[in-house]
């Protein structure tokens, strides 16, 4: 696969680079990235050379969320499941470290959260934001940020939706450290580097795994895509979209009370 949205470099180390490349943009995640994204993670599980891999953001920014240049339309139609094969951070038999350079939102931090572990910009914006936008945050990030920093913080954060610096991350356990914006790479790359060189690759992989057989991530994931696909058709996600274009507020028009998704029942 040609990469257009996405960079990946390995070097002598054993470190593998994955840059998501959309700098005018702030890397907001668009179905290339995400096609990309798959490819490269399959690419690196499946190279012994490949130690470690490190995932950051070209520019000022991680990940601004989704790209919203759809419109109201952005979240329609989305599959309700993965392809087969689909490999996510948590599935790769190395460590991932997310070097979070800059404003991480919606899916840009749930992403990093898929990571195993996570440097942060002290000063970057961070936010599951989704809510706002009429849908809810995927990637496991309901079981995922539970388990690390807690149910409370949990709730606080994916059901407001609201936004928090990198140094407050920190704090609540979602990163390992909070840095300068222009330390952060250069110290996931040195702890990769560690990793790579240190650590012998076949009790690392065994010991990522049993860590992720208790949170359970795919099993979460799998069922957040069916009722993210389900709110994707709602009024709601066109008009959190929409409301978020024309900064304004939201008039909601989903009811909990009538309209609840026959997956919960």
């Amino acid at each position: 696969m040609d990469y257009t949205a996405i960079r990946l470099e390995t070097d002598s180390d054993g470190v593998a680079l994955l840059t998501l490349d959309r700098p005018e943009q702030l890397n907001a995640w668009n179905d290339a990235m995400e096609a990309e994204i798959a490819d490269a993670l399959r690419r690196c599980d499946g190279d012994d050379d490949v130690r470690c891999l490190v995932v950051t953001g070209a520019g000022r920014a991680f990940c601004a969320g989704a790209d919203l240049s759809a419109g109201g339309d952005r979240f329609r139609d989305r599959p309700g499941a993965d392809p087969a094969g689909t490999l996510h951070p948590w599935d790769l038999r190395k460590p991932v470290i997310a070097a979070i350079n800059g404003h991480a939102m919606g899916v840009g931090i749930s992403f990093a959260m898929s990571c195993d572990v996570r440097l942060v910009a002290a000063e970057a914006k961070l936010g599951f934001v989704f809510p706002r936008r009429g849908v809810l945050p995927g990637y496991a990030a309901h079981a995922i940020v539970a388990r690390v920093a807690g149910l409370s913080n949990a709730a606080d954060l994916l059901l407001s939706g609201r936004t928090i610096r990198g140094s407050e991350a920190a704090a609540l356990g979602l990163a390992s450290a909070a840095l300068p914006a222009e330390q952060v790479l250069p110290a996931a790359l040195e702890r990769a580097r560690d990793l790579a060189t240190r650590c012998a690759p076949l009790p690392v992989a065994i010991s990522k795994r049993l860590l992720w057989e208790t949170v359970d991530a795919g099993a979460t994931k799998a069922r957040e895509d069916r009722l993210f696909a389900w709110l994707g058709n709602r009024p709601d996600a066109r008009e959190g979209v929409e409301a978020f274009l024309e900064k304004r507020a939201p008039r909601w028009s989903g009811r909990p009370s009538s309209d609840w998704p026959d997956d919960l029942a």
